[in-house]
């Protein structure tokens, strides 16, 4: 009866803030975006809003809503998501598109849009969308802001924000779990050292030959003028080379293996997603724990990530690996560890990893284990993920 009630409690607080969220897009002119950490309920909130504008206008046989995902899981989750809250009346006049198909449409006119991970969905490319077709509502939604200044800027000018509410401010609240996350160094055996040393001196070489303050923006518009000579062409080649070797070590760092496979045996009780930072990597660390793992990437098949999802659902594993696959998209509700094996520097991807973690679960802690290369630049993109976390223990 407590568990009850205490479920209750934290419904009813979701509740209110989501009508906050609402209440906020309504006086913005229904035109804005809400950025909350993953585990608030942002689909629940795109349900209500397209609700509300399909009772405004009752065209019949009209498909008057958009919803725009970044993936196909996310079509199949949204559909549930109308039938969870007792709306799946609304999908015959709702479509569901990936941005990469949604981009081609010209001249259709919604009374709604929706657009999920909208950080996904800013591209130059994609952004074709919102110049092509006409719209007369527009929610956005998203874990943290942009880090790119285009991209931020970009979204304030399609849908400047009108509700935010910080993944430390939902756990506050009770509304996901409390977390904490454990920074625990790794040394590179000493092959990798002297190989590191090389390509970290040639990443400093190239760096200062663009610039030493604008190197990765002269880098971007050499690769992008067609007239740049062929000495800065190669330049720019062998600076963005250079950031890829430096990276690929550390990702595939030998002493992560081992720390790894020792995370695992001790936590066999646990329900552990894994990230690395590359499909052949993700590919080793499943091996190096198998039976107990499956890998679930864009290497895999269709059918391949859907049994090892369904496995770890059903119990018959207990370690889930990816690359980025699982960032965002799905829920994994059960899930009560993590363990990050590979790193870049933005805040965004590293809440949305957290966030695979922090459903609201009963008197449970989520543990989050990063594993990272001391005194190299992962450790620097390590500091700067995390910045804006709370519970962050430096071991």
């Amino acid at each position: 009866m407590e568990k009850i009630l205490k479920m209750k409690s934290v419904n009813k607080i979701k509740d209110r803030e989501q009508r906050k969220a609402l209440n906020a897009w309504a006086k913005a002119g229904l035109c804005g975006s809400v950025i909350a950490g993953t585990g608030f309920g942002k689909s629940r909130i795109a349900v209500l809003a397209i609700d509300h504008i399909l009772k405004q206008n009752s065209r019949s046989n009209k498909k008057s809503a958009l919803i725009l995902v970044p993936t196909v899981q996310l079509q199949d989750q949204f559909r549930e998501e109308f039938s969870k809250w007792n709306l799946a009346n609304c999908l015959d006049r709702v479509e569901i598109l990936c941005y990469q198909s949604a981009y081609k449409l010209i001249g259709h006119h919604y009374d709604i849009v929706v657009c999920d991970e909208i950080h996904l969905g800013l591209s130059p490319e994609y952004c074709k969308f919102f110049k092509n077709n006409i719209y007369d509502s527009l929610l956005c939604m998203t874990a943290t802001l942009p880090e790119e200044e285009e991209y931020k800027n970009l979204l304030m000018k399609i849908a400047p924000v009108i509700y935010k509410i910080s993944l430390d401010e939902c756990v506050s609240l009770g509304i996901v779990a409390p977390y904490v996350i454990e920074c625990v160094p790794i040394k590179l055996t000493s092959i990798e050292q002297i190989d590191y040393k090389y390509v970290n001196n040639n990443f400093i070489k190239w760096k200062y030959a663009l610039g030493q303050f604008d190197a990765f923006d002269n880098a971007r518009l050499i690769m992008a003028n067609t007239d740049a000579s062929a000495q800065d062409k190669q330049a720019a080649i062998l600076f963005y080379k250079a950031i890829r070797d430096r990276k690929s070590i550390v990702d595939f760092a030998a002493n992560k293996v081992i720390k790894f496979q020792k995370l695992v045996k001790t936590n066999l009780d646990k329900k552990i997603l894994v990230f690395s930072g590359a499909n052949d990597f993700t590919d080793k660390l499943c091996k190096a724990v198998f039976p107990f793992a499956r890998a679930y990437h864009s290497g895999k098949t269709k059918k391949q990530k859907e049994t090892a999802l369904q496995k770890f659902r059903d119990n018959d594993i207990n370690v889930l690996c990816s690359t980025k696959a699982l960032n965002q998209g799905l829920d994994i509700p059960d899930a009560n560890m993590g363990i990050i094996c590979g790193l870049t520097s933005k805040s965004l991807s590293m809440i949305q990893r957290v966030g695979r973690l922090l459903r609201f679960q009963e008197d449970k802690i989520g543990k989050i284990i990063i594993l990272y290369v001391k005194d190299s630049q992962e450790e620097k993109w390590l500091k700067q993920s995390v910045k804006d976390l709370n519970n962050v223990i430096w071991k």
